[in-house]
C-alpha cells in the first residue's frame, strides 16, 4: 500500500497534529478526503484499532474519530448515487448520509470481522431514507399535484395580503391561470402532505378535549381468544387421555417441564418433544380450520 501522497515521511516538519500522532504511533493524514478507497480501508483500520484504545472525549479520541468521518466520506458520495434522481437535494442527502456514516463510526467493532464499508452503507443509506420518510408527502401525490401545491401557497399568500382575506377558488384559478377544477385538485391534494395524528385534541378550544383515537373501535381480544377455544376444543378432543393430562399439568397446572417428567417417569427433555408434537398438532388443526 502506498501513503506517500497523505502519510509525511521522517523529513517532514511535523506540526501539533503531526507531533500527536506519531506519539499515539498512527499515520499522519494531511487531506483525508482525498485518499483513494482502497488506501482509505487500510488507513481506517489502523485508525479504528487506535479509536477503541483511546479515551472518549480526549483530544487524540477526537482527532482519530474525525479523520475516519473525512476517509470514509467517499462511502456516503457511493450511496448518495442511489438517490440521482433526486439531484435537487443532493445537498442534504450528503449531509443526512454522513449523520449515517458517524453513527456506524461510533458503532463499529473490528471483533466483527467484516468490512467497515459492508457495515457502513446500511446505516448511511438508512439514515438517507428515514430523512425522505420525515420530509416528504405522507400520501404519495403525482408531482405535478406537488407543484401545484407550491404554487397554490405563493399565490394565496399574496392574494390573501393584496385581498385582506382568503381568496376564492376562482381568484386563484384566474391568478395562476387555471381551471377552478385544477385548483380544487391542487387543494385536495394538499391534504396529502401531511398526516394527523390519531392522538391530536377534537377540539382545540375545549379545555379537556378528547383525543380521536379515543373514538375509534379496536379488535376485542377476548373476541379472539373465544374463538380461539371453540376451534380448539374439537382438537383436543382428538387428543388420547395422555396427551391431554400432559397439556392439563403444562397449561391448566403450570407445571414445567422437569415435573412434568417426574410425574410421567421420563426425562424433561422427552417431555419437551411431546409437547412440541402435540401443539404442533394442534396448530396446524388450528389453522387449517381458520
Amino acid at each position: 500500500m502506498s501513503m506517500a501522497s497523505t502519510v509525511p515521511t521522517e523529513s517532514t516538519q511535523y506540526g501539533t497534529h503531526q507531533a500527536d500522532m506519531a506519539e499515539l504511533g498512527l499515520p499522519y493524514v494531511e487531506c483525508p478526503g482525498d485518499v483513494a478507497p482502497k488506501d482509505a480501508r487500510e488507513i481506517s483500520r489502523i485508525f479504528f484499532v487506535r479509536l477503541a484504545e483511546l479515551e472518549e472525549g480526549t483530544h487524540e479520541h477526537q482527532y482519530v474519530r474525525n479523520t475516519l468521518i473525512e476517509l470514509n466520506l467517499a462511502l456516503v458520495r457511493y450511496a448518495a448515487t442511489r438517490f440521482r434522481n433526486r439531484s435537487d437535494q443532493m445537498e442534504d442527502i450528503v449531509q443526512v448520509g454522513t449523520i449515517g456514516l458517524i453513527k456506524a463510526i461510533d458503532r463499529f467493532e473490528l471483533s466483527r470481522e467484516v468490512e467497515f464499508a459492508t457495515f457502513a452503507v446500511p446505516y448511511i443509506v438508512g439514515e438517507i431514507k428515514r430523512f425522505f420518510r420525515d420530509t416528504s408527502w405522507a400520501v404519495h401525490v403525482p408531482r405535478r399535484l406537488q407543484e401545484l401545491r407550491i404554487d397554490l401557497a405563493k399565490a394565496t399568500d399574496e392574494l390573501s395580503q393584496r385581498l385582506d382575506r382568503a381568496p376564492t377558488t376562482a381568484e386563484l384559478a384566474e391568478y395562476l391561470n387555471l381551471d377552478e377544477n385544477e385548483v380544487i385538485e391542487g387543494v385536495v391534494a394538499s391534504n396529502g402532505y401531511t398526516a394527523g395524528s390519531i392522538d391530536m385534541p377534537t377540539d382545540d378550544t375545549a379545555e379537556s378535549s378528547s383525543k380521536l383515537s379515543d373514538r375509534l373501535g379496536a379488535p376485542d381480544a377476548q373476541l379472539e381468544a373465544a374463538e380461539n377455544v371453540q376451534a380448539l376444543k374439537p382438537l383436543i378432543d382428538e387428543l388420547d387421555e395422555r396427551e391431554k393430562w400432559i397439556l392439563q399439568m403444562r397449561f391448566g397446572a403450570e407445571m414445567t417441564q422437569s415435573e412434568i417428567g417426574q410425574e410421567l417417569g421420563v426425562s424433561q427433555m422427552h417431555v419437551s418433544r411431546l409437547l412440541s408434537r402435540i401443539t404442533g398438532r394442534l396448530r396446524e388443526g388450528l389453522l387449517a380450520v381458520e
